[in-house]
């Protein structure tokens, strides 16, 4: 029997999941705060969490950070509404095996849990250097998605022009648009694609560890270095690293990058040999790493070493264009993996598709259409299988509305001016709720909100929060 750890502090809530969930054959302990969850590890295994991403003494996605150190081989589900959909894309390039809005639909939860404990976490890499596996690469080059618009077009003729080269490569880009899967197309086009392809997030890194998860480490060389490990950059010789989130790495670790990079050799962490790497290195961002190094918090040479040749993935809210092109690949992919054969999407999500603003990017249009593959019963997704945050008026007035009424609900709406100051004093709310649930902890905070510390520093003064 699978044992799983609900964490929820909406109790009515938290007993019907738990009923639910028991009756369909799982074990169920609940917690309602982070630090309960956290102290129930210490007598009990679980093999799956479930939490709210709000939680009276924190998140769901601290919960998850601490996990992801402690339990790495316990998978986490995070419970989000769907205003939350930012944090819960964040929360999955942490390491989160899926995120699902409320209100919840026990088919979709019941199916996500039970395909979570059917996913094999992989092992930690062990003390010698491994190539990359080949399924992986086919799958993700037979996923790639070129698309037709003149923004695409673009993309692809500089990915073209630049895989040959041995040039360190910059992908700039909101969350969510695909920065990973164009370091792996420049990965497949280049002369190294028969060797490894190691993807690191450094955002996921924990601040002490990055060097010994990057470099490596020999045996002693730090309290709990129990015998000698081999680093991503060694893992990678002959083939290519790829960095995400780049500006999340300490300045320490900066300087042993910038090393690596300069001379071609590592050292690990309490090691005295030099050695020889031959790695190509593509590095991701969504912040501005240049007002980064101007501010101190990353390093100036470091970055323009980086950045040889900078790319820009491009939002999809930009490239409706090719929304068609992705959709079909996201269908073919969902029914593959749910064993289902939904032909395409009606007209009328159609209009829904083309109407949204889908600030997730390509990584919530993939999410959703694995949502709608799941509750549909026909041929076709139709409308009721999608969140209705996508057609709600209060959630989509930017896009287009076909009903015969739209005009009057528009009207209705508050001026430009009245939004910009509702938004502001939410964020203030927000700023100012994260800080003192981590007792203004600043880096913390920054984490939660995902926004560096200097932006952080600057809205504070802004909000009079210091």
């Amino acid at each position: 029997m699978k044992h799983i750890l609900l964490v929820e502090d909406d109790l009515t809530y938290s007993r019907i999941v738990k009923t639910f969930l028991e009756k369909n054959g799982f074990s169920v302990q609940t917690a309602v705060k982070v630090k309960e969850a956290q102290q129930l590890f210490s007598n009990s295994k679980f093999d799956l969490i479930i939490a709210d991403f709000r939680l009276p003494d924190g998140t769901g996605m601290e919960l998850l950070q601490w996990s992801k150190v402690n339990y790495p081989q316990t998978q986490v589900i995070l419970i989000t509404h769907y205003s939350d959909i930012r944090i819960a894309i964040k929360a999955m390039k942490l390491g989160a095996f899926e995120y699902i809005t409320k209100p919840i639909n026990p088919d979709e939860l019941l199916a996500t849990v039970k395909e979570s404990l059917s996913t094999k976490i992989p092992e930690p890499a062990s003390a010698e250097p491994i190539a990359a596996p080949l399924a992986p690469k086919t799958k993700f080059r037979s996923s790639y998605v070129i698309g037709n618009s003149a923004e695409a077009e673009k993309l692809e003729k500089h990915i073209q022009l630049v895989s040959p080269t041995d040039l360190s490569v910059l992908v700039m880009g909101e969350t969510g648009t695909g920065k990973e899967f164009i370091s792996r197309r420049i990965h497949d086009l280049s002369a190294r694609n028969d060797g490894p392809f190691i993807a690191i997030d450094c955002g996921a890194l924990p601040k002490e560890l990055a060097g010994s998860e990057l470099f490596g480490h020999v045996k002693g060389a730090f309290t709990g270095a129990l015998e000698n490990k081999t680093g991503h950059f060694e893992m990678a010789n002959g083939g290519t690293i790829f960095l995400d989130e780049i500006g999340n790495l300490g300045y320490e670790v900066q300087i042993q990058l910038l090393r690596a990079i300069q001379e071609r050799t590592i050292r690990k962490i309490g090691g005295n040999k030099e050695i020889q790497i031959d790695v190509r290195i593509i590095a991701a961002t969504n912040d501005n790493l240049i007002v980064q190094s101007g501010d101190g918090h990353f390093r100036e040479d470091l970055y323009h070493r980086l950045n040889e040749f900078t790319l820009s993935a491009i939002p999809l809210r930009s490239r409706k264009d090719d929304l068609e092109d992705f959709a079909d690949q996201f269908l073919e992919e969902s029914n593959e993996r749910l064993v289902k054969t939904v032909k395409g999407f009606s007209p009328e999500v159609w209009e829904i598709f083309l109407g949204y603003d889908w600030p997730g990017n390509l990584r919530e249009l993939r999410n959703i259409i694995k949502r709608a593959v799941l509750l549909s019963a026909g041929s076709h997704v139709e409308k009721e299988a999608l969140p209705a945050d996508l057609y709600e008026p209060s959630s989509s007035f930017s896009g287009a509305t076909s009903s015969s009424n739209s005009y009057s609900r528009q009207a209705d709406l508050p001026s430009p001016k009245d939004y910009k100051s509702q938004w502001v004093e939410q964020e203030k709310e927000l700023i100012q709720k994260v800080l003192m649930d981590t007792k203004f902890n600043k880096s913390k905070t920054a984490r939660i909100l995902n926004m560096d510390r200097k932006t952080l520093y600057s809205k504070m003064e802004k909000y009079g929060l210091d």
